[in-house]
C-alpha cells in the first residue's frame, strides 16, 4: 500500500490530500468509496489515509486502481463526535484526525480533509499548523448557493467560533475576499455584513462597529462593501461574502441545508402521489434532475479553515460518498492554487492597510 516513499504534498505526480478515513457518522468505507469517486474523476490526485490499517487496506482493495494512488498511515485512535476539544487537544496525538492534520505541517500533503468533530479538527489545526500571522480567530467559510453568475457566495464564519467582535468581523471580510478571489475568481468582490436588517441603525453595537471598518478599508483593500444584509439576501445577487458569526453562520448554514432536503422530499411525494403527477415526473424529468442536483446540499460540502498555515477542510460528518468527494474536490482545486499562500501575503497586505487606514486620524477642519 505504498509503504516506501512517502507521497509529498509538492510532487509533479499531482496534488496530495490528506485525508481522516476515521471521522464522520457513516465510517471509512463511506470516506474511501468518496475518495474513489474523487479518484476517478480526476486521476492526478494522490491520498495519504489516516485510520486503522487493515480495514482501509480491506477498503481500498475493494476499489479499482485506488491502491496505486494511496498511502496508509496507521492510526488506533478516533476522535469521536462528542469528544470535548480541550481533552483532544491534550490526548490526541495517536488519532487519525492528528495524523491527517500533521501530514500537511509536515509537508508531505498540501491539503487535509476529515469529517470529524468540528470544534477538535479546529482545535488540532489551530496547535498544529498555527494562525496565519495577523489573525486574531480563523473561521470556517463555506459555499453557499445564490444568483451569483458563480452560482455561490461565500459565507464565513459557519462555526469555528460563536464570538466576533468588530476586529474579527473586518478580519473575516478580509480573508472572506481572499477566497472569493481564488474559489471564484472574482477580482473585486462584494461583502455584505449579516444583520436583522439592512437600516444602518438596526443591529448590535459591534455589527455598527464592524460595518463602519470594513467600509473604511473597503477601498485600499479592493472590495467592495454593499452594506448589511439580511437572510434573505444570502441567495441573492446582491453579494459576493456574507460576513457573520459562528453562531449565526452555523444556523443559518444548517437551516439551509434542511430546507434544500425538505424541498426534495416534498417535490418527490408530490410527483409520486397519483398516476398523472408520474407521468408528469416522467415529462420533467430533465428539469426535475437539474433542480435536485442544483439544491444538493452535498455537492456544495465543505467548509474551509480560513486563517491557519494550512489548508484544511471540514466535511460535514454525516457525509456520504458524494458529500466526501465534492469536499476532496474543493480542497483540491486550493490546493492546485496556491490558495493558502495567497491568503496569507494578502492578509499580511490588508492588515497592514487596515491598520493604516483605522488609526490614522481624520484631519481636523
Amino acid at each position: 500500500m505504498n509503504d516506501g516513499a512517502a507521497l509529498t504534498g509538492k510532487t509533479v505526480e499531482g496534488t496530495v490530500v490528506s485525508v481522516d478515513a476515521m471521522g464522520g457518522d457513516l465510517g471509512p468505507s463511506a470516506v474511501v468509496a468518496g475518495i474513489a469517486k474523487s479518484a476517478s474523476k480526476n486521476g492526478d490526485l494522490r491520498f495519504i489515509i489516516h485510520g486503522d490499517k487493515p480495514e482501509l487496506e480491506r477498503l481500498i482493495a475493494r476499489k479499482r486502481g485506488l491502491t496505486e494512488k494511496c498511502e496508509i498511515r496507521h492510526a488506533e485512535g478516533v476522535v469521536t463526535m462528542d469528544a470535548k476539544p480541550s481533552h483532544v487537544m491534550r490526548n490526541g496525538k495517536g488519532t487519525s484526525m492528528w495524523s491527517a492534520i500533521e501530514a500537511v505541517r509536515s509537508g508531505d500533503a498540501t491539503v487535509a480533509v476529515s469529517c470529524g468533530n468540528t470544534g477538535a479538527l479546529m482545535a488540532l489545526s489551530m496547535i498544529r499548523l498555527r494562525k496565519i500571522p495577523g489573525v486574531n480567530r480563523p473561521a470556517i467559510a463555506c459555499l453557499w448557493p445564490s444568483r451569483n453568475a458563480s452560482g455561490f457566495s461565500v459565507m464565513l464564519d459557519v462555526g469555528a467560533d460563536i464570538r466576533a467582535d468588530a476586529e474579527d468581523l473586518l478580519q473575516y471580510a478580509l480573508m472572506g475576499a481572499s477566497y472569493a478571489r481564488n474559489g471564484l475568481d472574482l477580482e473585486r468582490p462584494r461583502i455584505g455584513l449579516l444583520n436583522v436588517g439592512t437600516e444602518e441603525h438596526k443591529g448590535r453595537a459591534e455589527l455598527k462597529m464592524a460595518a463602519d471598518l470594513i467600509e473604511r478599508v473597503a477601498g485600499p483593500a479592493d472590495l467592495e462593501f454593499v452594506g448589511f444584509v439580511e437572510g434573505s439576501d444570502l441567495p441573492s445577487d446582491r453579494v459576493d461574502v456574507i460576513v457573520t458569526d459562528g453562531f449565526t453562520g452555523n444556523v443559518a448554514l444548517k437551516t439551509g441545508e434542511g430546507t434544500a432536503r425538505l424541498i426534495r422530499e416534498l417535490l418527490g411525494q408530490a410527483f409520486r402521489k397519483t398516476p398523472f403527477s408520474r407521468i408528469a415526473a416522467l415529462l420533467a424529468y430533465t428539469s426535475l434532475r437539474r433542480l435536485s442536483k442544483r439544491i444538493d446540499p452535498r455537492r456544495v460540502n465543505g467548509g474551509v479553515f480560513l486563517g491557519l498555515n494550512g489548508t484544511v477542510v471540514k466535511s460535514h460528518g454525516s457525509a456520504d460518498p458524494t458529500g466526501v468527494s465534492a469536499a476532496i474536490k474543493l480542497a483540491a482545486r486550493l490546493a492546485t492554487s496556491g490558495f493558502n499562500q495567497r491568503l496569507a501575503a494578502r492578509i499580511a497586505q490588508a492588515e497592514e492597510t487596515a491598520s493604516n487606514v483605522i488609526h490614522t486620524k481624520d484631519p481636523q477642519p
